[in-house]
């Protein structure tokens, strides 16, 4: 890599394979949670993981780039903490709880990598792709806000006393 451009479709195609990674897993997610709202909110990211999908593919056609060409480890590695985590034997209420905050350290991820990627492509006048890459960003920020709102209303308590 030698330049801005460079750098961005770089994290383009690494975008492109997280959102990949994560609509395998999501579905994995929802199945382990016993807390309705947690299934639902992990459901409805999913549908829109796809959508993000169907943005990056759109972005990767439009600079003429293979959005397959890389994998990004950094969301590999968070899948398979989560996975490694919701095989652990314990109290659904903490359970939910838990999955909570691996599906947040992912939401993270994806803010951070978003905000890059938009900033990157507004520095290199692909205004209409800084859109693009902004509104995908505000929607992590909505699905990281419910997340919290879920484990605030209940699981954090329910996994307080759970025996």
């Amino acid at each position: 890599m030698k330049t801005l451009e460079d750098l961005f479709e770089h994290q383009i195609q690494d975008l492109y394979s997280a959102e990949e990674q994560l609509i395998q897993a999501l579905p994995k997610m929802a199945k382990k949670s016993n807390n309705g709202n947690l299934e639902k909110a992990l459901n409805e990211h999913l549908e829109q993981t796809k959508n993000h999908l169907n943005r990056l593919k759109s972005i990767c056609d439009r600079l003429g780039i293979n959005g397959q060409e890389e994998k990004c480890l950094a969301m590999e590695g968070l899948i398979r903490e989560a996975e490694h985590f919701m095989k652990e034997d314990m109290d659904q209420d903490v359970l939910d709880a838990g999955i909570v905050a691996e599906a947040q350290r992912i939401e993270h991820y994806e803010i951070s990598a978003y905000g890059t990627a938009a900033r990157f492509a507004k520095e290199l006048g692909y205004q209409d792709i800084a859109d693009t890459l902004k509104s995908t960003l505000d929607e992590e920020y909505s699905a990281d806000d419910k997340l919290t709102k879920i484990a605030e209303e209940r699981l954090n308590e329910q996994a307080k006393s759970a025996s």
